[in-house]
Order: structure tokens, then C-alpha cells, then sequence
């Protein structure tokens, strides 16, 4: 029988930076998979349905919900963001590690529910540095990066709650704290 994986919950502000330090985890771990949300919201230039998100109308992912197939769920900036729990449960007996990249809602679900995990938030430097990334990436309106700005404040609040805590000022930095947090945990587990 195969050794059971490990669940690593990884939440930050949006603009924080956490999408480029997990690609760079799931590129150095070969036993870590990357766990595909689903969400309501409609897909970005270059997104890939069943790749980025399982991309779903609101009827049918308040369905999942209802029928108890979510493992978390939240609702973020107007849309569902949501985990499979059949996805999570097969993969983590399959032996495989999986990466939840879920905001700090689900991850405070999740951490509720006692389950054996790694937790590791994301912070940005600072908010004025936040709302430089949010603003330099194009995709959102001045008040959708308000409301983002708004909300990273009161997730970053939630910090504690998190095992471990990862300040991405420098890239390169931020890359290998995440990735020494993985290796001390795969060795373990």
C-alpha cells in the first residue's frame, strides 16, 4: 500500500505572488501535485479549463456544494472558488502530495476541519507594494483592485493561523523559503 501523501494549504493576498512560488514548487517536487479548483468566475486571457480552474456556472457548483463534494469552498471578489474532496482523497492515497492554492477562507475551512496539513501563507511586502503588482498586471478595474487591496488586508490579519509564513519581496528569496518548507516536509512524511 502507498505511503499517504501530504496536504500543503497555501493561501495569499491576491498580487501576492503565490502562482509563481507554487509553479516553482510543483517544477522542483516530482511527488507534489497541484489541486484544480473549481470557480465561477470567468476564465483569464491564456486560462485553460481543467488546467487553471474547472470553470463552472454558479447553479452547478452550489449543486457540489449541496451534495457534499467540496472539501472547502468560498466566496471571493463575487465568484465560488471551491476544492474537490473525491480529487484530494484520491490523490493523497495514491501516495501523492498535493498543493491546495486556496484562498484564506478555504483555508481556514480546511484548517477546521483538523485534517493532517501543511499551512503556508504568502505575504507581499507591503500593501503599497501590492497595490503596484495588482495594478501592473492589467486585468482589473480600479475598484476590483480596491476591493482586492481590501480584502488582503483583512486575510493578512489571518497569518497566524498559518505553520508557516513566507514574505515574497525577493522572488528568488521567497522561492527557496517555500521550497525548504516542502523538502522538510516531504522528507517526513
Amino acid at each position: 500500500m502507498a505511503k499517504q501523501g501530504t496536504l500543503f494549504v497555501v493561501s495569499a493576498p491576491s498580487g501576492a505572488g503565490k502562482t509563481t512560488l507554487v509553479r516553482e514548487v510543483l517544477n522542483r517536487f516530482d511527488g507534489v501535485s497541484y489541486s484544480v479548483s473549481h470557480t465561477t468566475r470567468p476564465p483569464r486571457t491564456g486560462e485553460v479549463d481543467g488546467k487553471d480552474y474547472f470553470f463552472t456556472d454558479t447553479d452547478t457548483f452550489k449543486a457540489l456544494i449541496d451534495d457534499g463534494r467540496m472539501l472547502e469552498w468560498a466566496k471571493v471578489h463575487n465568484n465560488f472558488y471551491g476544492t474537490s474532496k473525491a480529487f484530494v482523497e484520491e490523490q493523497l492515497a495514491l501516495g501523492k502530495s498535493i498543493i491546495l492554492d486556496i484562498d484564506v477562507q478555504g483555508g481556514r475551512q480546511i484548517m477546521d476541519k483538523n485534517l493532517a496539513l501543511i499551512s503556508i501563507f504568502i505575504m507581499p511586502p507591503s500593501l503599497e507594494i501590492l497595490a503596484e503588482r495588482l495594478s501592473g498586471r492589467g486585468t482589473d478595474s480600479e475598484d476590483v483592485i480596491q476591493t482586492r487591496l481590501d480584502n488582503a488586508k483583512e486575510e493578512m490579519a489571518q497569518r497566524s493561523f498559518y505553520d508557516h509564513v513566507v514574505v515574497n519581496d525577493d522572488l528568488d528569496t521567497a522561492v527557496e523559503e517555500i521550497c525548504s518548507i516542502f523538502a522538510r516536509a516531504m522528507e517526513g512524511s
